[in-house]
């Protein structure tokens, strides 16, 4: 049986959210928006959405096969797919091997360090409160998941960062830091969710060193189109 898209329910800084024919699932239109700082800063480039899309979709079939499912059903069109409906874990899930960003801000720490082991850090999802750092007391208090699904997030990701480590090294592309979400399915099961790409993580060229991420865009440096489309590139001949 067919899905259907039904009527709007959300949109969020970079995608629309549709309910389906299908009570389990959803439909995700992806925009051609730039967001940053909070959605302070603001911009666009055609053809955005198409390319996060395909990225994701790129990244995410790679980490199912590493044995890494994820809430993707199937893709409809280059800007719009079909997910499982789960209900969203309110945390950004970030994995950093690299300073960069706030934790420089934060800590100190210059911009390029490598961290001996990657740095599990979460976020509360809330824009209101612009998304703070919590510590794992901070999550359990606020009752945002127990430490079941905490400690399958954080499995998790740290597995996710060591496979996509490997795939982007093989691309020519440093993961320096990404952000993830997770999802909890009617069987209390924990499911990768939303996206990965450019507009999640900090992606530098591994011989030049040179940005390839929304960094671009937040720090107007110019030609965000051209890097986004050499990330698909790369990544799709790493994947080929």
């Amino acid at each position: 049986m067919t899905t259907e898209k039904k009527e709007f329910l959300y949109e969020g800084k970079a995608k629309r959210l549709f309910a389906t024919s299908d009570e389990k699932k959803l439909w995700v239109e992806f925009k051609d928006d730039l967001t940053a700082f909070n959605a302070v800063k603001k911009g666009s480039f055609e053809g955005k959405g198409k390319i996060n899309l395909r990225i994701s979709n790129l990244i995410f079939d790679y980490l199912k096969n590493k044995g890494i499912d994820n809430h993707v059903v199937e893709t409809v069109s280059d800007t719009e797919q079909i997910v499982k409906k789960v209900k969203i874990v309110p945390l950004e899930v970030v994995i950093r091997n690299k300073a960069a960003g706030s934790i420089c801000k934060r800590l100190g720490f210059e911009k390029g360090f490598e961290f001996r082991d990657p740095i599990f850090e979460v976020f509360y999802k809330n824009d209101e409160l612009a998304d703070p750092l919590l510590t794992y007391e901070h999550v359990m208090a606020m009752e945002l998941c127990n430490l079941r699904v905490y400690e399958q997030i954080k499995n998790k990701v740290l597995g996710i960062n060591m496979h996509l480590r490997e795939l982007f090294e093989k691309a020519g592309i440093d993961l320096v830091d990404f952000k993830v979400e997770f999802g909890i399915c009617p069987d209390s099961s924990v499911l990768l969710a939303d996206e990965i790409s450019p507009d999640s993580c900090r992606l530098w060229d591994l011989e030049t060193g040179e940005s390839l991420d929304k960094d671009r865009f937040r720090q107007d440096l110019g030609r965000v189109e051209e890097s986004y489309k050499i990330i698909l590139e790369k990544l799709e001949k790493a994947v080929s």
